[in-house]
């Protein structure tokens, strides 16, 4: 008997609305844990990355902490799918280079009602220092596959799963070229 292939899930600056589509799959889920384990995800908590066989990166690049970790998973992970229209285009996270890191900074933590006004959190707050831009996957790492929407179509999303997983190469003739949240 082989041994089942590992997936990692992973989600960078975005909503989680990929990985709501990936529970969209419904009871596909159970075709997918025949073939192989999840072994991190925000939806297992998983914390450190083994080698893998697949991993779906969710979300834009947008601080120095996503770098360091996507370089990693790169090194640990046969192919990486950019997973949804953030992880792909940068899409609704790179609104912040229309501003600039230092006016979302001051909004996010100075001019909202929900927060100590006229002042930034000590140290950064915790949030890992920011790009200055803010960038889709493969402007930092090699991507090997694509799956895009806002979020991706449950199909679409099991059908390249499936396909890496049993060692096809995905059909992508049908997919779309361009796709915007």
């Amino acid at each position: 008997m082989t041994s089942k292939k590992k997936i990692a899930t992973v989600w960078l600056a975005g909503c989680s609305g990929c990985h709501m589509s990936l529970l969209d799959i419904d009871e596909r889920l159970l075709d997918v844990v025949a073939l192989a384990d999840i072994v991190k995800s925000p939806v297992v908590d998983g914390k450190n990355l083994p080698e893998v066989d697949v991993t779906l990166v969710e979300g834009a690049v947008s601080s120095e902490e996503h770098v360091t970790e996507l370089k990693h998973i790169r090194e640990k992970s046969k192919f990486v799918v950019a997973f949804g229209d953030c992880a792909v285009t940068a899409n609704v996270a790179s609104l912040r280079n229309l501003v600039g890191t230092e006016v979302a900074l001051k909004k996010a933590y100075v001019e909202l009602p929900s927060n100590v006004p006229g002042k930034l959190p000590p140290g950064g707050g915790g949030v890992s220092p920011l790009l200055s831009r803010v960038t889709p996957l493969h402007e930092v790492i090699k991507v090997d596959y694509y799956i895009p929407g806002c979020p991706p179509d449950a199909d679409r999303i099991f059908d390249i799963l499936l396909a890496l997983l049993t060692d096809k190469t995905p059909d992508l003739s049908n997919e779309r070229k361009a796709s915007y949240g």
